[in-house]
């Protein structure tokens, strides 16, 4: 299934859980078996297959603050197909509202709480406090919270469904499968306030000489509101079955869909003045995927333990990436893009030297306020082009990214002795973007004793840049220094991107190894696991290059030049470029530990315990510098924490049942660039669960609970420290892998027939 992110993953949400029987999860690289995306491990999602009975549940919940109300709904029905077939068909609709963990906006560069610990009108902060009007209109600068500046979970809601089938053909040596999905969802986000002096809302002299003003239209500033709808559709049909007793086939056609449509509320096209609309449809962006895979299979008597079993396999596939244009008004610019629009004013080079035109002169006469003279007028002022946080897709940067692909494989796997399995893989696969790659795997398992196991892998994978890592364009609005700029992606492949340093992407490559053991001692369950990967030529954004129209500014001039010679419309108010790019070496480390042990008390019931810990760290192996600043190299090793933990305990005693959970987030550190080099350490974190469960008769259960029950929150960002990362209104650290939501409570109520 395709994602319409630049840097994009399969959603897994598009599988409703009902549909789901079980999942299996590959825990080392499996590239040399599945191909691109599978360089450190597999999941395996297992359909359910009935075909009979009905299922229905109903959850709804919400967090202690209040907000945040989630509902979802799912329902399973299986059917059969004659005496040989089934169809499992399931869908669920789930719908989420807006929350709120923020604060009154204060900043050194605007404040709109006085009353705040951090306003300090000695240091420079600017409060447009005085003024009854734009008061009166900051209560609707945004259109969701309290504040100007919304974080916290933003609002969502989709419809999905999906369906599994199958049909045995004659005697049940072949099998018609078909599974696939449909989907509609539409969510939402806040992009960053606009201010009155930001760039944005500035004052603009006007056709009849009058000054106009953003405030105008939004009296107490702005904050752009965006809002997508996708829609995603896939299909898989193919035929599998047996060759007589040792041998088997499966063949498929897989054909996946998915767009994203944009609209962006509560902003403007600041080049058009007071002729701009305050919604946008920017445009779209939509991905469509085509497959056909043929798999064999032949089993070999060879003298040992198990035949050996000889699998080999040929996929083709085709991918289009397409970025759709937007409404004109969204990226045309206008008459503000550009200095003294209309003409008032002469164009010596020094503006003390101008005087007024005809045009100008007429203005005056009428009562303007033109002074010529003056570079702080009006007349002067340029602002941004585009729909105010996402500048729409112009003609040119609308266009098709296509590539295919095609790859085969080898996997052999025999029972050497009564004790030593081993499997060994090796795959091809020629992409016509960025051309060929062949990786290997060689894996093993010795059973020493009944109780005890050893298991380990070795083998390199790749990971192919993704059609939108390739083929996208996209100018956003970004707060790199606290100061809104236009941001700007373009494609490594293209001309701006190239002459600020691109080359064309590459595949990532790696080299992975894994060893473990298993054991039963006793009633005790362990998995342990060792994991290593090492990753070649990572994809990865650039830090943002700054772009200034100051021929003072160094490299940053230097960039914007690049960008007008290119042809960028609007490239004086671009503020920095970025590109995905081959950017670096790493690795990860990491030890993976699952233990479970059963407690049976009788008549009173049965306790199960499991404890699932991960450590985990990555570094980087290469010079990162000409790539990323210093900020963005710590965070990548630093910012998530390297051990997180799950502990359950849970009690099933007749009709009731009971669990309870604590989840750990070790340490974490975060970078900012301001002030230079510092460093927030963020404490560990513990959160403790707690569901209980009654089954009320053969078909109904009722379940009560919560999630981190005792209100626990990560620590709050040091403003001291994190002056820049986490500014405008945000408590907590929104890159956090930790929940900043707070305490959540929930009812169920499941049905099965």
């Amino acid at each position: 299934m395709a994602a319409l992110l630049s840097d994009r993953g399969p959603d897994v949400a598009t599988i409703p859980a009902v549909a789901i029987k079980t999942i299996e999860v590959l825990r080392d690289g499996a590239a040399a078996q599945y191909g691109s995306d599978a360089i450190a491990g597999v999941i395996n999602f297992i359909l359910k297959d009935n075909n009979e009975g009905f299922s229905f549940t109903v959850d709804t919940g919400e967090y202690f603050e209040g907000d945040g109300l989630q509902t979802t709904i799912q329902a399973n029905a299986g059917f059969k197909i004659g005496e040989r077939g089934f169809l499992s068909v399931s869908g669920e609709y789930a719908d989420a509202e807006f929350s709120e963990r923020a604060e009154q906006y204060c900043e050194s560069w605007f404040c709109l709480n006085q009353n705040s610990s951090r306003y300090n009108p000695e240091a420079g902060y600017v409060a447009f406090t005085e003024d009854p009007i734009f008061l009166a209109g900051v209560p609707q600068a945004s259109l969701e919270g309290g504040f100007v500046q919304p974080w916290g979970q933003p609002n969502s809601e989709a419809l999905r469904f999906f369906y599994n089938a199958g049909y045995e053909l004659g005697d049940g040596a072949a099998e018609l499968y078909s599974f696939g999905s449909y989907s509609a969802s539409e969510g939402d986000g806040g992009f960053f306030y606009r201010y009155p002096g930001n760039g944005t809302i500035e004052n603009l002299r006007l056709e009849d000489g009058s000054v106009y003003s953003p405030l105008e239209i939004f009296p107490g500033g702005f904050t752009p509101r965006f809002e997508g709808e996708i829609e995603d559709y896939s299909f898989v049909a193919g035929i599998r079955g047996a060759f007589g007793e040792s041998a088997g086939y499966d063949a498929s056609f897989r054909y996946g869909y998915n767009e994203i449509s944009y609209t962006l509320n509560n902003t403007i096209n600041p080049s058009l003045g007071p002729d701009t609309p305050t919604s946008f449809k920017p445009g779209d962006l939509s991905n469509e995927e085509v497959q056909f895979q043929v798999d064999v299979y032949q089993d070999f008597d060879l003298g040992l333990a198990s035949p050996v079993t000889v699998a080999v396999g040929a996929t083709f596939m085709d991918e289009t990436y397409e970025v759709i244009q937007g409404q004109e008004l969204s990226y045309i610019p206008g008459p503000f893009a550009s200095q003294d629009p209309f003409g008032f004013c002469s164009d010596e080079a020094d503006v003390l030297s101008r005087s007024a035109t005809a045009a100008g002169l007429a203005v005056i006469g009428n009562g303007s306020s033109l002074d010529c003279t003056a570079a702080s007028d009006p007349v002067y002022r340029v602002v941004g082009v585009g729909s105010n946080g996402f500048p729409g897709y112009s003609p040119e940067f609308s266009e098709e990214y296509t590539r295919d692909s095609y790859g085969v494989y080898l996997d052999v796997s025999a029972d050497i002795t009564d004790r030593l399995f081993m499997q060994s893989a090796i795959r091809y696969e020629d992409y016509s973007d960025f051309g060929t790659e062949t990786v290997w795997k060689v894996a093993g398992r010795f059973t020493v004793t009944d109780n005890f196991a050893i298991r380990s892998s070795i083998g390199t994978g790749f990971r192919a840049p993704t059609p939108g890592q390739q083929g996208t364009t996209n100018v956003s609005t970004r707060l790199p220094n606290g100061f809104p700029v236009a941001t700007g992606l373009f494609p490594a492949g293209s001309s701006v991107a190239q002459a600020l340093g691109a080359s064309d992407l590459k595949a990532e490559t790696s080299d992975n190894f894994t060893l473990g053991f298993t054991a039963d001692i006793g009633e005790l369950g362990l998995t342990l696991d060792f994991y290593s990967i090492d990753i070649a030529d990572r994809v990865y954004a650039v830090s943002t290059l700054d772009v200034s129209t100051d021929p003072t500014s160094g490299s940053a001039f230097d960039n914007y030049q690049a960008l007008v010679g290119a042809g960028v419309a609007g490239a004086e108010s671009i503020g920095g470029v970025f590109y995905f790019t081959n950017a670096f070496d790493s690795s990860t480390r990491g030890v993976d530990l699952v233990a479970t042990y059963p407690l049976d008390f009788g008549e009173a019931g049965t306790t199960t315990l499991t404890a699932s810990v991960n450590y985990n760290q990555s570094e980087l192996d290469s010079d990162a510098s000409a790539f990323l600043n210093g900020e963005d190299q710590f965070d990548f090793e630093n910012r998530d924490p390297e051990i997180r933990g799950v502990f359950t305990a849970s009690h099933s005693v007749g009709p009731v049942s009971i669990l309870g959970r604590m989840r750990y987030f070790g340490e974490s550190e975060d970078a900012d660039s301001s002030p230079a080099g510092s460093v927030q350490k963020f404490d560990a974190l513990t959160f403790f669960d707690l569901e209980a469960a009654y089954q009320i008769n053969e078909n109904f259960r009722v379940t009560v609970g919560g999630r981190n029950i005792f209100d626990e929150y990560p620590d709050k960002v040091d403003r001291a420290v994190n002056g820049n990362d986490y500014c405008c209104g945000r408590v907590y650290a929104s890159t956090s892998v930790a929940d900043w939501q707070g305490g959540y409570y929930y009812l169920r109520l499941n049905a099965d027939f």
